[in-house]
């Protein structure tokens, strides 16, 4: 046995015990079922909702309007996987992805988990977790976040964001302003000298950086938990989102977007345990 044959045995072997995993790029070579292609594009394209509101998951250049992130790069290898062509919609805010939903604007979409988009939208298992957390004045006697959730604090949040649904069901004492977008809440809370606002950390940090009158407070409220979506009653497609999910966190695909698109603090979800 040659030297090379030898190698290219060993790394087989070495790939069938998991110890490396195969490029996604290599996978899933067998074309999806035709129900698959129903569901998820029944156009002839797949039509992604891609939220650039959320830095994290999209970026989009002002100038020319490209998007890129780690939601792009999903959109567009399952897309090369379905033998169709990827058309991504944007948007700016997660609440207008789950309200475009009930006109039929988009096939997939990657959003926050939550229980009251998950009566409309049926979710995959998250692909990435990131935290929630607020920003308040400098000066502020709000130290940790607990502190919070008092009697005439108000809350900049974005209007149907993940976090103000969830604070919409967790917060018992301060009041929750909203503005349209996430961007808006860090403008609404500025302009109005609002006591915090809510929003996804790596944003939140990044704006602190900027602005030497505010700071970010230690921890979060949320681990928010990104995923994968199709509307509901798309039962072919939504489990072949299921297998393409967890191929693209087994496999490295999400970790190196995430380090590609320079989002380090995002953190890979683990593998499912049982289907969502």
């Amino acid at each position: 046995m040659s030297t090379r044959t030898l190698l290219a045995a060993v790394l087989a072997a070495i790939v069938g015990v998991g110890l490396v995993a195969p490029r996604p790029a290599a996978a899933q070579a067998v074309p999806p079922a035709p129900a698959v292609l129903k569901d998820l594009a029944p156009t002839g394209k797949l039509r992604a909702a891609i939220n650039y509101g959320n830095p994290v998951l999209a970026q989009r250049n002002p100038a020319s309007g490209d998007l890129r992130g780690v939601s792009v790069d999903l959109a567009r290898e399952l897309a090369r996987r379905l033998g169709v062509e990827a058309t991504l919609v944007p948007f700016d805010a997660a609440g207008k992805v789950f309200e475009a939903a009930k006109g039929g604007a988009w096939d997939v979409a990657f959003l926050a988990v939550d229980p009251v988009r998950a009566a409309d939208i049926a979710f995959t298992a998250p692909y990435v977790l990131i935290e929630a957390t607020y920003m308040v004045p400098e000066a502020s006697a709000l130290k940790t976040i607990a502190d919070v959730d008092r009697e005439g604090v108000r809350i900049a949040v974005g209007r149907g964001s993940a976090y103000d649904l969830f604070l919409t069901r967790t917060i018992k004492k301060a009041e929750l302003v909203r503005a349209p977008t996430s961007a808006g809440a860090v403008e609404l809370f500025v302009r109005e000298g609002l006591e915090a606002a809510a929003g996804v950390k790596q944003p939140l940090v990044d704006y602190a950086r900027t602005d030497p009158s505010v700071r970010v407070i230690e921890g979060r409220f949320m681990a928010i938990e990104q995923a994968m979506g199709t509307p509901r009653g798309r039962d072919a497609g939504r489990a072949y989102l299921d297998a393409f999910v967890e191929e693209m966190k087994a496999s490295g695909f999400i970790a190196e977007a995430l380090t590609r698109h320079k989002q380090p603090d995002a953190v890979v979800a683990p593998a499912a345990t049982r289907q969502q």
